[in-house]
């Protein structure tokens, strides 16, 4: 076991270093598809770090994505970009508290509907103070980042998400969340506290989301309420993870990168109706693949085993 575990550290360091000086060798398109890749996989596999366990379906994934980028647009021009990711961090983890403790009591579509309204009450809040407040309605972004730094810092919060989600996953709060999602009333009954379980995992993983949403915002040159909190994104984030499966820590990664380029050509062609097919995707792959690409290979492993 150990050293299965050491030969896995070494692939892993190895695949790390190699996405490391991938962008000296990608075009302009390239790097910005890779930026996507990686986008996406710190947000979806952030997404299955609580919903994956648990089984509570968030789509609140754009609300603190959006917290990121909005902080680099009011705060990117006048302070340090450490302390412009710290205070985007620090947003998005107190506002996922103050949700998770209000909310978390409610479970099934009840939370689903929660976490959707959430992300629109957000954006109708920057929304009314930006016309009300600064009197106009959208950010011109100029921070000193260029795409390679983008595609750099995506990749160590790639590195960051699935280290904590290793180590979470063989931790206490692993286990208790686990049994949360097999039935959450046994969990209570057997001393789990239910909600800081919850609480706690919520607002990791919004962390995750809002500092995705910062570092990104410097490919924008402009960002207003409308992009930075385009509920669209919530859905992709869900089908990707749902896509590649989320009972595995890797699963969500095998959702993403097959999604981000259907997607990339999707908006390219049918600009028009790329909601329609967004929500035609997630309809497939629900009845075709309801356990992901992971429960399907593991569905497959098991019939050739089973074979004589």
């Amino acid at each position: 076991m150990n050293l299965r575990y050491a030969l896995g550290g070494l692939a892993a360091l190895a695949a790390i270093a190699g996405l490391a000086v991938l962008p000296q060798y990608l075009s302009g398109y390239g790097l910005s598809l890779a930026i996507g890749i990686l986008n996406y996989t710190v947000l979806a596999t952030a997404w299955a770090l609580f919903s994956g366990p648990t089984r509570y379906v968030s789509l609140a994934t754009v609300a603190f994505f959006g917290i990121g980028a909005y902080t680099v647009a009011v705060l990117g021009e006048v302070l340090a970009w450490p302390l412009v990711l710290l205070i985007a961090l620090g947003i998005g983890v107190a506002v996922a508290l103050l949700v998770g403790l209000a909310t978390l009591r409610l479970s099934g579509v009840y939370f689903v509907i929660f976490t959707f309204g959430l992300a629109e009450l957000i954006r109708q809040l920057v929304t009314w103070f930006e016309v009300n407040k600064t009197r106009t309605l959208g950010r011109y972004v100029f921070v000193d980042i260029n795409q390679t730094q983008i595609y750099w810092q995506l990749l160590a919060l790639a590195v960051l998400v699935f280290l904590a989600g290793f180590l979470i996953q063989r931790s206490r709060l692993g286990l208790a969340l686990r049994v949360i999602g097999d039935d959450e009333m046994v969990a209570r009954h057997v001393g789990i506290n239910t909600t800081r379980a919850k609480v706690l995992l919520f607002a990791f993983s919004a962390s995750f989301m809002s500092l995705a949403g910062a570092v990104m915002a410097p490919r924008w040159t402009y960002i207003d309420p409308a992009i930075a909190f385009n509920p669209v994104l919530s859905f992709q984030v869900l089908i990707m993870a749902l896509l590649g499966g989320v009972h595995r820590l890797y699963g969500p990664l095998l959702g993403v990168v097959p999604l981000t380029l259907l997607f990339e050509y999707l908006l390219a062609r049918f600009p028009n109706h790329f909601s329609i097919l967004i929500g035609l995707a997630f309809m497939i792959i629900v009845y075709a693949i309801p356990q992901g690409v992971v429960g399907l290979i593991e569905k497959l492993r098991v019939k050739r085993e089973a074979k004589p």
